[in-house]
């Protein structure tokens, strides 16, 4: 199976990811993260002389398509999560769940506030990552993506029971 996890900064992905980790601790499972399979620096575009780190441009898509199709081979469960993990539509047809953790302004303000893994962030660029995750992150409309709150721990129960459904 592979789990496809969507959402913004802070909505909660990498943790979504652990927790099912851990749930399938009976299987052999492996974590992809989208932001592992960045392009090299001068070959990523610029805003207002920084990185933009949040545009598709920086994912090098085909790389990261290749490896789960590579971890597929080898292991029971592959669960690939990222801020642009909808955007790209090879991808997307190659996901057998979808999970979208959604996440309100507020909260991820508050959140992206207390964030401070690549140092500070000018309040410019926090906005910048809130709107190109909702021009570049979001789910397909007409889609069985599992939208879970993030502003709230998920009930773990509700997921495992929406990827245990056939």
């Amino acid at each position: 199976m592979i789990i496809g996890i969507g959402g913004v900064s802070t909505a909660g992905k990498t943790t979504l990811a652990r927790e099912l980790r851990e749930h399938y601790s009976d299987k052999k499972v492996i974590t992809l993260c989208q932001d592992d399979f960045i392009k090299a620096i001068e070959n990523i575009p610029l805003i207002r002389e920084r990185i933009d780190w949040e545009h598709p441009d920086s994912i090098d898509h085909s790389r990261f398509l290749q490896a789960i199709q590579n971890e597929a081979l080898v292991n029971e469960i592959v669960i690939a999560e990222g801020l642009m993990i909808f955007w790209s539509q090879p991808l997307l047809t190659l996901l057998d769940k979808k999970i979208f953790v959604e996440l309100t302004h507020p909260k991820f303000m508050e959140r992206k506030s207390l964030d401070n893994r690549w140092g500070h962030e000018p309040d410019w660029y926090i906005e910048h990552i809130w709107n190109s995750y909702l021009k570049y992150g979001q789910p397909p409309a007409v889609d069985n993506t599992f939208r879970v709150n993030g502003n709230f721990k998920p009930a773990l129960n509700h997921i495992i029971e929406y990827l245990e459904a056939q």
